[in-house]
């Protein structure tokens, strides 16, 4: 039984439909004889014998060509050839048992008409049964190889995307941590209060870092939070230079994002248009509920066009941060879901939406909490 149990399934229902198909045959011959030729009951019951050597016979050719399936080609048509020859004797040996032996018929010459007899176009009716049987089973081996064509393609397409996004966040990551420990080598040595503060908000930048590898999506809210722990840090080296402002739609607090998306468009800003400002400026931070997705915009009013890295609204000859956001969001949500720079004279933003089919509820616990602790850090 354990054997019957790992034949696969498709095995099972094929070999069932052609004894099905080939039972029917039987029944209807043997019923059409035993009324208008041979109304003995012994027509009925060869019938049914011949009936169990073709299942017999039809489940051995499955064996047969399973094993012959692992030689070349040509050692499979010669290996067909033979068994085709080996299931016409077979077979027909067996029908002269039972349709002409038990008559009486048992000398040499009886057996060589009826031999005779078989040569002709009415004996296809004992090949077919090797044929069909056979060419079940190489229509079942070419449509599993197929099968796992496709599978092995989808598996490989999957694995590349996930190589591809693990690649995309490697690269982000030390290129983020590289910038913020710059941020307070120059803290260290005059103020060890500030100093301490801010090393414990680097250590949850890090730990975000290493934690966003683990899972596909993060909330919303812990995603703000490493944004809130990155300006602060940042705020350190440039002080009130530079100022940071969220607006998020209530309606978004519950979605979950990708990791780490945000982080390298807010880098930008501070690197390349408020930095390098002698009066700085303000990092603006825009969520919102839109018709086909959810909106994020990320706009300064930094040096804009005048900045040394210009964004001119092609991501071509951004940073690697920015290059690397744009293909996350391609390959997460489609080639439409790229980023979108604006770049002028008075700053420049970067945008994006997150398509989703599902409404986003508003949570005002989530926004709450997120209030909470930025008045804690303040």
């Amino acid at each position: 039984m354990r054997i019957v149990e790992r034949i696969p399934k498709i095995w099972k229902t094929a070999y069932l439909i052609i004894c099905s198909w080939y039972a029917l045959n039987y029944i209807v011959s043997s019923i059409i004889e035993y009324s208008v030729d041979q109304p003995f009951t012994l027509v009925l019951w060869n019938g049914f014998y011949m009936l169990e050597a073709v299942c017999i016979f039809i489940l051995l050719t499955f064996i047969y060509t399973n094993w012959l399936f692992q030689f070349s080609i040509l050692y499979q048509i010669i290996g067909h050839i033979g068994g085709l020859i080996v299931h016409f004797l077979g077979i027909s040996y067996l029908r002269y048992y039972f349709d002409y032996y038990l008559d009486g018929l048992v000398f040499f010459d009886d057996w060589k008409e009826y031999m005779l007899d078989l040569l002709s176009w009415d004996a296809m009716r004992f090949y077919d049964q090797y044929i069909i049987t056979v060419a079940v089973y190489y229509i079942i081996r070419y449509f599993q190889y197929v099968q796992h064509k496709e599978q092995e393609k989808s598996y490989l397409a999957l694995r590349n995307k996930e190589m591809q996004i693990s690649l995309l966040k490697s690269q982000i990551n030390p290129h983020f941590l590289f910038n913020t420990l710059n941020s307070i080598s120059t803290l260290v040595g005059t103020n060890k209060v500030e100093a301490r503060k801010v090393i414990t908000q680097l250590s949850d930048v890090f730990r975000y870092a290493l934690d966003s590898h683990e899972g596909g999506k993060v909330r919303l809210l812990h995603e703000l939070n490493f944004i809130e722990n990155y300006i602060k840090i940042q705020q350190v080296r440039f002080g009130e230079r530079l100022k940071y402002e969220v607006d998020v739609d209530p309606q978004c607090w519950s979605l979950d994002i990708p990791p780490m998306i945000l982080q390298p468009l807010v880098e930008n800003s501070v690197k390349y248009g408020i930095g390098p400002k002698d009066d700085g400026g303000t990092i603006k931070l825009t969520i919102k509920k839109v018709v086909n997705g959810v909106y994020f915009e990320v706009s300064d009013d930094g040096l804009g066009l005048n900045a040394k890295k210009v964004l001119d609204g092609k991501v071509k000859g951004t940073g690697v941060g920015l290059k690397n956001s744009d293909k996350r969001l391609k390959s997460i949500y489609g080639p439409t879901a790229g980023l979108n720079i604006k770049a002028r004279l008075d700053g420049y933003t970067v945008s994006f939406i997150i398509p989703t089919d599902e409404n986003v509820e508003q949570d005002e616990s989530l926004e709450q909490e997120f209030l909470v602790q930025q008045l804690e850090q303040n």
